[in-house]
């Protein structure tokens, strides 16, 4: 569905990305780990054109993107939740994912829109009864039920997920993360993951890639990747808990 290739991004002097390149399958869950600054953000922020890439290119089903604006990436199916969930807090519940649909409503496909917020309510119950809500007054776990909610009012194929458990608890955590794969298995989606519990990001992947100052230093399987003992050191930490027993 994603391929990327030979890709480099620079802030003014500093090389964000270096020569990256990857791929994402339509119907996986593809994890990007590594330590903070080391380029997985800018990499969704290309992909979804938030930031314009210096040289590489990447394709949305075959489609070249190079030269595309945020709102053509997600009219061809690529929806982005950011990191920090960014939902609008002074606005509702309701207004919040109806702005997630915002090229839908300017296609006329308002009663399409409103079936597919009542599919949304079925995986997140508690938005429903918090409709009138403004959306800063959410816990923080509400939130990003919020935000990924407002991401697939886009209708998208690729749903890339910017930190989602980021200052949540661990319960909350295995919500979150339990919802992302029930959206890969009940409704096809595609997933892009950018997670800073490695473990459990893994643990649910079809395969990942372990990103290092701009460049991908080992890709596999997400649980072949759990197995190995360098990434265990310098992602995994020698005391992390196990999120499902």
């Amino acid at each position: 569905m994603i391929k990327v290739r030979n890709l480099s991004t620079y802030y003014r002097k500093i090389r964000a990305l270096d020569n990256i390149s990857l791929h994402v399958w339509p119907g996986e869950i593809v994890s990007l780990i590594g330590a903070n600054g080391s380029g997985k953000t800018t990499l969704l922020n290309n992909i979804s054109k938030i930031v314009p890439s210096h040289s590489g290119e990447i394709t949305i089903d075959g489609v070249d993107v190079s030269d595309k604006k945020p709102e053509d990436v997600v009219s061809l199916g690529v929806s982005q939740v950011p990191e920090g969930r960014q939902i609008f807090a002074s606005l509702t519940v309701l207004d919040n994912l109806k702005l997630g649909a915002y090229l839908r409503y300017r296609k006329w496909q308002r009663q399409a829109i409103n079936e597919d917020m009542e599919s949304i309510f079925s995986v997140f119950p508690i938005l429903k009864e918090r409709l009138k809500q403004r959306a800063g007054t959410l816990s923080g776990g509400e939130q990003q039920m919020l935000a990924i909610a407002r991401g697939l009012m886009a209708k998208p194929k690729l749903l890339m997920l910017d930190e989602p458990s980021l200052g949540l608890a661990p319960k909350i955590t295995m919500e979150i993360l339990e919802v992302i794969v029930s959206l890969k298995e009940e409704q096809g989606l595609t997933i892009l993951l950018v997670e800073q519990n490695a473990r459990a990001a893994l643990k649910i992947s079809d395969r990942g890639y372990v990103i290092e100052t701009g460049s991908v230093i080992i890709q596999g399987e997400g649980r072949e990747l759990l197995g190995d003992g360098d990434i265990k050191r310098a992602y995994l930490g020698r005391d992390y808990r196990e999120f499902w027993e």
